[in-house]
């Protein structure tokens, strides 16, 4: 068996209007825009990565912003909310700063001994700020939201399921182990500390998830180089059907469609959004992979201004 998975590497989620995500995401949120590149598959749209300053695998939220995407509904079939990671003490600072902002937030909420603050973006994606004490010493964006504030990362995601079960067995089987359940939702953690935690939420009755502006596209999860091409024979070997692996410049990855419908990554861990950027320069223009370079010209003509 490969090594078991710490956590999440990325999520990958459709938004609308390109500049209008940028500036909710860098501004409101204080997240870097780490690398601006285009949706490999449909090079007509943007592929935003946002992320602490480095881009650390676990910190990187990442969107397709469609501009004329219709608005999509949250479902089974879907993960259905994305949390990021604060520190305890910072509960307060983003209450006030969500309020400031204008943003469509709750109150504060206990889950599992956490305070959750959800809120949604622009698009109506369903976002928390999930506050604990034990926040890894991250690399700060150093952006809008002070160092002792800033979001350090994932704490994880929840997935919507008309049946919980498959799901929960590959989990396990990638190294999750379950720690706690409340009505509908199970909890499961890995070893790692960002990205570590997938709540799993079971209703045979809620409609399928419709794709669209402010859904969640897919989830990935952190391997080794050396162990991807292992965790593609275990997910043969578990009845699914996994791509070959494919290389996206700043990982390579492996996509799957789990039994309830969730689209994993299976991305690795190197070579990083560095590979091609200075660690100062990260976002600041169009970067393409080598085999899209050719037609740069006709790319940035079919890209909205940002």
């Amino acid at each position: 068996m490969p090594r078991d998975i710490p956590g999440i590497h990325h999520v990958t989620a459709i938004g609308s209007d390109p500049g209008r995500n940028l500036s909710f995401y860098t501004e409101t949120l204080g997240l870097r825009l780490v690398k601006k590149s285009v949706n490999q598959d449909d090079v007509s749209v943007y592929h935003l990565f946002y992320a602490d300053r480095t881009g650390t695998p676990g910190t990187s939220m990442t969107f397709f912003p469609y501009g004329n995407a219709r608005q999509g509904r949250a479902g089974t079939g879907q993960a259905s909310t994305v949390s990021f990671l604060i520190p305890a003490a910072s509960t307060d600072y983003w209450v006030d700063r969500l309020a400031d902002e204008g943003v469509d937030a709750d109150d504060p909420r206990e889950r599992f001994g956490d305070t959750v603050i959800p809120f949604r973006d622009p698009d109506g994606l369903q976002l928390e700020l999930v506050a604990r004490e034990d926040v890894p010493d991250g690399d700060s964006p150093a952006g809008t939201v002070p160092a002792e504030h800033a979001i350090c990362g994932f704490f994880g995601v929840t997935l919507s399921l008309s049946a919980a079960d498959p799901t929960a067995n590959l989990l396990k089987t990638m190294g999750f182990s379950e720690t706690a359940s409340e009505r509908d939702r199970r909890r499961f953690e890995s070893d790692g500390d960002l990205g570590y935690v997938v709540d799993v939420c079971e209703d045979p009755q809620a409609p399928r998830g419709q794709p669209g502006a402010g859904t969640v596209h897919h989830v990935a999860f952190r391997v080794t180089a050396d162990d991807q091409s292992e965790w593609r024979d275990v997910l043969m070997e578990q009845g699914l059907r996994p791509t070959e692996i494919i290389d996206r410049k700043w990982f390579e990855s492996v996509y799957v469609r789990e039994e309830g419908g969730v689209l994993f990554e299976f991305a690795t861990e190197e070579p990083g959004y560095t590979v091609d950027e200075d660690v100062d320069e990260l976002g600041d223009r169009l970067v393409l992979p080598e085999w899209l370079e050719d037609r740069r010209d006709e790319i940035e003509a079919g890209l909205p201004e940002l």
